[in-house]
């Protein structure tokens, strides 16, 4: 059925009091995926380390610094690069390496350079952490580092998995089920799973339930966008739609903050997820969307829904949905890290307005590549250069990915349009899990993976001419409306076909009867 979205929030409003209670709580949460997204930049810190020694040491050199303990040694603030000497109770002298530990032959002098014989040994004791900074991460809890290092460089890998098939997965369940019972679902999921991280009692335990946690996060981040777009009306979605991303930057400063106050990992992930427990408490309450309910010919709650609205908006003469449908009849005319991501959030919105969506997309995505081009001429020298064209690629591709989750909902119709923006995000985020690994490129060229970053942004850019705009235009509700725009990129209003069968007509004027004599 194809709902005239402009009718109805020019009858109830297009960001009243009502939108915004369900907006600024459905993007309360969103800072949450936020906080999960990064968790593990902290998390998973490597800290300065050496190999483990058997025995109780009695001194310990690092060059011309003297100390009774490795604690001591860490404090000067080395670096492990170089070997530290130790000297035992039994008299043994050991040189302590990253990953290899070897025993000297002579001990009759505690001296740092030694010429004589070594044994070499692995590293069977274990190993010693600098906990200065970091009393535990979950390298150190399991031993991620030397032959174990690639399992601690798989860890956001596999979050990003994760919120790849959360996404897609989440996004069709919210199609068929509703975006209301997705938004509870996945809510109680990150708190749930939030909390479980901080108790699993092995890497691969843990790496399971984040993944999970990754799953229900992303599907979240994906219907809670679908879900403000729905309610918010044309005037305002711009601006609403965008700020779901603010908020998600929000919860990356609060990674921050909370790993600055923080220092052991399972409380520190504790921390974060207690953010998510606000949210689930009251998320039941959130009301389904019209479009959804309209879409699912369910006529007697989409009216129960307009009713609150225009309650909670102060409207006196609330529109009917026998109304709606018979006017589409006749009139079918008719979406440092965090400091930059937030202004370039606000200068989408208004380029958004003003030039259009595919208009605002296509210039950015084009400039994206031609930084990336531009970092390859500045000399590796001039560092502040270097880094005043990465935070400027930065902005412009953050304009770029803030606007594009907006632009994917109003291409597609409530029919598709969770699963469509959860198979856009897929995407993404198989881009977030290969890129730990193009770092390996630059040891065929120092700027592969620019060179690739920029390939891809400058052919998503020319692509991007042959979608049709949206700007100003209603929400489609069936794939006929949204093939409709599509062929006409140039019209704003052009004639579709009734979407509807005789059937449902029937339906909709049987229950616009009912709802006259009710109200009589």
């Amino acid at each position: 059925m194809a709902l005239s979205s402009e009718r109805l929030f020019d009858s109830l409003g297009h960001f009243g009091r009502f939108q915004a209670c369900v907006y600024f709580a459905s993007v309360f949460q969103a800072m949450s995926c936020g906080i999960h997204y990064l968790a593990s930049v902290f998390m998973a810190v490597t800290p300065n380390f050496v190999c483990g020694f058997p025995g109780n040491v009695s001194s310990v050199l690092f060059h011309n610094s003297s100390a009774s303990s490795i604690e001591d040694i860490w404090t000067l603030g080395t670096s492990t690069e170089n070997y530290i000497v130790v000297q035992l109770e039994n008299g043994e002298i050991w040189e302590l390496d990253q990953c290899s530990r070897s025993k000297r032959e002579v001990t009759l002098d505690l001296a740092y350079e030694y010429k004589g014989n070594k044994s070499v040994f692995p590293c069977s004791d274990g190993f010693l952490y600098d906990d200065t900074k970091w009393k535990s991460t979950v390298v150190t809890q399991w031993d991620l580092v030397c032959d174990r290092e690639w399992l601690a460089k798989l860890i956001q890998p596999t979050f990003m998995l994760g919120v790849l098939i959360g996404a897609v997965i989440f996004g069709d369940i919210a199609d068929r089920l509703g975006r209301q019972r997705v938004i509870w679902f996945t809510s109680a999921g990150q708190f749930v799973f939030g909390i479980a991280v901080a108790f699993t009692f092995d890497y691969y335990s843990f790496v399971i339930v984040r993944f999970l946690l990754a799953m229900v996060s992303s599907g979240y981040l994906v219907v809670a966008f679908v879900y403000v777009t729905e309610f918010v009306g044309i005037k305002a979605r711009t601006w609403a739609s965008m700020h779901v991303h603010a908020f998600f930057a929000v919860g990356i400063m609060i990674v921050a903050l909370v790993g600055f106050l923080v220092r052991t990992w399972w409380v520190y992930q504790i921390f974060l997820s207690i953010a998510t427990l606000p949210f689930v408490l009251c998320c039941w309450m959130l009301p389904e969307t019209p479009f959804w309910l309209l879409s699912e010919e369910r006529y007697e709650d989409a009216q129960k829904v307009i009713d609150t609205m225009a309650r909670w908006n102060k409207v006196s003469t609330p529109c009917k949905v026998s109304e709606l449908c018979s006017v589409q009849q006749d009139d079918v005319a008719s979406g440092r890290t965090g400091a930059v991501e937030l202004p370039c959030y606000i200068i989408a919105c208004v380029a958004m307005d003003k030039l259009g969506r595919r208009n605002t997309l296509i210039p950015f995505l084009i400039l994206s590549a031609l930084i990336c081009v531009l970092i390859m001429f500045i000399p590796q020298d001039f560092n502040i250069l270097i880094i005043l064209a990465n935070m400027a690629g930065k902005f412009s591709i953050g304009v770029a990915f803030g606007l594009i989750y907006l632009y994917t909902a109003e291409l597609y119709p409530t029919t598709v349009r969770s699963l469509a923006v959860g198979s856009g995000s897929m995407m993404c985020r198989a881009g977030s899990v290969v890129a730990p690994f193009c770092v390996y490129l630059r040891s065929v060229w120092i700027f592969m993976p620019l060179l690739l970053v920029g390939i891809m942004a400058l052919l998503s850019g020319i692509l991007t001419i042959m979608l049709p705009e949206t700007l100003g235009k209603p929400l489609t509700n069936t794939l006929v409306e949204a093939t409709e725009m599509g062929r006409n990129k140039k019209s704003c209003s052009e004639k579709i076909p009734p979407a509807h069968s005789g059937a449902a007509s029937e339906k909709i004027e049987m229950f616009g009867q009912e709802r006259v004599s009710t109200d009589k």
